[in-house]
């Protein structure tokens, strides 16, 4: 078969039809030699291929410099309302590509950069990501800022910039091994520091009650020093702010009280103020209530809340009154998205500064701040739920704690008055957990503290209505929403897979770039032969160069014709990576009993990391590199089936293996996984789904139909049923021989011959205590999977599927999930006009 064409190559074609701009190609290459000239004479005469990455983007940063001042000046001058979306986690990946794409620069950059004899592709492999995320949370913050600068919205992202992101992951001998995430040793070509904006953020200390009011005193300082990012709209010439807060211990940190004679020892001490920002908690779907996590909270809270502050009273139309402490109009000028509890903070400290510092009436305060928040519930795990121990906060937060306080006794009262006697309700609906350690529960703190509630698909937001807020649900309904999860077609489809882009717009236009629904438009050309033709070609192009990849990077070799059944998201006990190995066991088995019948070949993959402490996680990943281990070495298997764990899964891996999947695994037990996204981005690029009735799988199915997915397994009602009955895996164990063969497999050591006990906690967990029911699914798992090997052997109707499924997938862009939230949540429209470009004079 042909070599795969080069994406170089690839661009130049898609050129043609415009769909990536050819801009100024010699206005690049001298923009690109100056900064080149200016990065060497200052030290080297020799460039490395850093060197040259380095020039490229600062190239490409010229490019955003103008729109990105002329934007931030269109806002000043207009005063749209503001829309600030809070998280502790930005999941960015790479930014010179999606910059790129974004300005229709890609086409006009690698051809100057081919002149100067230079490959595009082999550039943008030296950056690194910007890992400030865990997995589907901040991925999703990521998402949202694309897509809220397409849209033109007055958009900021507010964040902390971790030192140190998420950790690499090694394995060494089968085991996942963390090293820290260096990602800022080179610099970071994309940010720009704002010392002019720093800002102090207050810990520890006194509260006092005076006459004037209440003043929080003694309080330790940190400097917040802000980072901005830019983020391009598509070809709209929006540029947004993302702002990322450092911290940065004062100069007279520790040198006026404490270590007044041991100078040394006081600039050492600086450390301690500065370790707040210094690294990415890397816990996903997990609460770990560490003091420094506390802090690291509070102190985005406190930085962006005065940032958002200064800029409601700066700006033209803000406040009138030569005092600026009318704050009435606050809510109408800004909108304040909480990314799940973490910046929970918002709404006592936003509640403290109107209170104490600008004097506005407590009832007044806590009716501004309501109107302006906004909560979005991102999982129904019980043990990812924030619960602060009271001790901790009081210590911490003094005055913050006193208000949450009052807040909770105003909200209680309010129940009692409508439930009278109803102590118990009273009881689940507190801010306040009573017990041997007091606690506060943030999540409920959120609810009574916004306008608006949502999750994140509509399966979820059943659950959050029916199950984990029900009491509020009941008190006031109209509080609760859905805005089901997206994804941004510009890095998940346009950046990832060229080749499916460009013969996706030779068929309908490049409309669907900024209008996703517009793929149902392929839905005419799903019995076009020539279509047909180019989908499967392009797949195989992506295999190809997927399977090259892995060759180069870790030494593997795959069959590109086997079917390529991929599993990539973080390693949890509910994501049932365990169901994905039974599988591979049990095809493993069959081959063994059965040489000589014919096999659909499969190259199963498995990618995600682990959370440091989280035992159960690593056991799976040592247990997924051990089968691994046995399978790809077994003589009798050949490459019928290979099972390879993907190292180091991260943003700009995934754009490589999305595009090449055949099969997406999303196999969470029913009413655990509140959406998924990781779900979308296959489905987008042409892989089937098999999948539980979960998350948004469940839209998936209905857009498509759910006889284009595979779906298998119990139903969240099933699930509900068997916990009422009691889950008893032994009895699946003892009918099922298939699956027994495998567990004892596994217990024997068979996977593990050089350490027989190794895997005994696994399957003492699935035999004893599996909260996620792994053995109740895996008959019908089993079955779905031999369907799926049915229709891979017909090329043609699997490909037709796929059509149907790219056809239908237009729902997940994360431009109708922000238009949904401009609409619905924050009170504002998206806007389709373009700001004008910094060469034309301003009106």
């Amino acid at each position: 078969m042909a070599a795969p064409l080069s994406d170089g190559e690839r661009r130049k074609q898609i050129s043609v039809r415009g769909i990536a701009g050819l801009g100024d190609v010699a206005e690049v290459r001298k923009s690109f030699n100056r900064h080149l000239h200016f990065t060497l004479v200052k030290d080297r005469n020799v460039a490395t291929p850093r060197d040259y990455y380095f020039a490229l983007a600062h190239t490409v940063r010229d490019h955003l410099v103008g729109r990105w001042i002329r934007t931030q000046q269109h806002y000043y001058e207009r005063d749209p309302k503001r829309i600030y979306y809070l998280s502790l986690e930005f999941y960015m990946g790479r930014t010179l590509q999606n910059t790129m794409v974004n300005l229709g620069l890609q086409n006009a950059c690698d051809e100057a950069i081919y002149q100067l004899g230079l490959d595009l592709e082999e550039l943008e492999e030296i950056e690194e990501d910007a890992g400030l995320g865990n997995g589907g949370l901040g991925r999703l913050a990521a998402c949202f800022l694309d897509s809220m600068a397409t849209l033109g919205l007055a958009a900021y992202g507010y964040g902390i910039r971790y030192e140190f992101g998420i950790f690499n992951q090694k394995i060494v001998d089968g085991w996942q091994v963390e090293e820290a995430d260096d990602w800022l040793r080179y610099g970071n070509p994309w940010e720009k520091a704002r010392p002019e904006y720093m800002l102090p953020v207050h810990f520890y200390g006194r509260v006092e009650h005076t006459p004037d009011g209440v003043k929080w005193i003694d309080t330790q300082v940190v400097l917040a020093m802000p980072y901005d990012t830019p983020v391009p709209g598509y070809k709209n010439n929006t540029v947004n702010t993302m702002r990322l807060w450092s911290a940065k211990a004062p100069n007279d940190f520790n040198l006026q009280e404490f270590n007044m004679g041991d100078y040394i020892e006081a600039v050492l001490d600086r450390n301690l103020a500065e370790n707040i920002s210094r690294v990415l908690y890397p816990n996903d779907n997990f609460f770990e209530g560490k003091e420094l996590r506390l802090k690291q909270e509070y102190f985005v809270v406190a930085a962006t809340l005065q940032d958002i502050i200064r800029r409601f009273k700066s700006s033209k139309f803000g406040c009138r009154d030569p005092v600026r402490t009318c704050f009435e109009t606050f809510p109408d000028k800004v909108a304040i998205q909480l990314n799940d509890t973490h910046p929970a903070l918002s709404i006592p400290e936003l509640m403290r500064i109107l209170v104490d510092v600008e004097k506005v009436d407590w009832d007044k305060a806590w009716e501004i701040t309501k109107k302006t928040c906004a909560y979005t519930n991102h999982t129904v795990l019980p043990e990812a739920l924030e619960r602060w121990p009271v001790s901790m906060f009081e210590k911490l937060l003094p005055r913050h704690l006193e208000i949450i306080y009052a807040l909770n006794q105003m909200h209680l009262d309010r129940v009692a008055a409508l439930y009278p006697g109803d102590i118990d309700r009273l009881r689940r609906m507190s801010v306040i957990e009573e017990g041997d350690c007091k606690r506060i529960n943030m999540a409920h703190l959120c609810v009574i503290g916004s306008h608006a509630v949502n999750g994140v698909a509509r399966i979820h937001s059943d659950i959050v209505k029916n199950s984990v807020f029900k009491d509020f649900y009941e008190l006031e309904p109209e509080k609760f929403q859905n805005k089901t999860n997206g994804i941004t077609p510009r890095r998940w489809l346009l950046l990832c897979n060229p080749g499916l882009a460009d013969i996706i717009a030779e068929k309908i236009g490049e409309g669907f770039i900024t209008d996703l629904s517009q793929l149902k438009k392929l839905l005419e050309f799903i019995d076009n032969e020539t279509f047909i033709r180019d989908v499967a070609k392009v797949k195989q192009e992506n295999k190809l160069k997927f399977a090259a990849y892995l060759e180069e990077q870790y030494k593997v070799k795959i069959n590109p014709m086997s079917m390529f059944d991929v599993q990539v998201k973080r390693i949890h006990e509910y994501k049932r990576q365990l169901l994905n190995c039974l599988h591979a066991i049990t095809l493993y088995n069959r081959i063994r009993c059965n040489p000589s019948k014919s096999f659909v070949p499969r190259t199963i993959m498995i990618g995600g990391k682990a959370a440091p402490g989280y035992h159960m996680a690593k056991m799976i990943i040592k247990l997924i590199t051990s089968i691994g281990e046995v399978i790809n070495n077994d003589p009798y298997v050949g490459d019928k089936l290979k099972v390879i764990f993907l190292e180091n899964y991260r943003v700009s891996l995934a754009e490589k293996v999305i595009p090449a999947a055949d099969l997406s695994q999303q196999i969470s037990t029913a009413g655990t996984e509140a959406s998924g996204t990781g779900n979308m981005k296959f489905m987008v690029n042409g892989a089937l789904t098999i999948g539980t009735m979960d998350g948004a799988n469940v839209e998936m199915a209905e857009e498509a139909g759910e006889e284009n997915l595979f779906i298998f397994g119990m139903r969240v009602e099933d699930v509900e049923a068997l916990d009422r009955k009691g889950y008893n895996a032994r009895e699946y164990y003892e009918s099922l021989p298939e699956l027994r063969q495998a567990i004892d497999q596994i217990s024997s050591g068979f996977f593990s011959p050089r350490d027989p006990g190794c895997f005994k906690d696994v399957v003492n967990m699935l035999m004893h205590h599996d909260r996620f029911k792994v053995f109740a699914d895996y008959e019908a798992y089993i079955k779905c999977q031999g369907q799926v090997d049915q229709l891979f052997m017909d090329p043609r109707e699997w490909t037709r599927k796929v059509i149907r499924n790219i056809a239908c997938s237009g729902k997940f862009s994360s431009d109708r999930t922000i238009t949904e939230y401009a609409r619905e949540i924050w009170g504002v429209e998206p806007s389709a006009t373009a700001i004008p470009p910094p060469n034309v004079p301003r009106n």
